[in-house]
């Protein structure tokens, strides 16, 4: 695997937020899809990522609903 590249404040939430457009997905699916679309280049761990949700959440960016299962949560935009 190549060395990840240093990336700007803000990215992994434009990240996330451009995932999130196609539709919702709970937090693993969100980090599968970022690995996916960078092929293989970028890797968002969960000490990264649900921070990053949250913020999300609280600004008014995405909306949590909770899932099938007790501990899924989807997430989604709101605009």
């Amino acid at each position: 695997m190549k060395n990840p590249p240093d990336l700007l404040p803000g990215t992994l939430d434009l990240l996330v937020l451009r995932t999130l457009m196609r539709g919702s997905l709970h937090g693993y699916g969100i980090a599968q899809r970022v690995k996916e679309l960078s092929l293989d280049l970028l890797r968002v761990g969960e000490s990264s990522l649900y921070p990053a949700l949250q913020r999300l959440l609280l600004d008014g960016y995405v909306k949590a609903e909770w899932g099938h299962r007790p501990t899924t949560v989807a997430h989604g935009t709101t605009r």
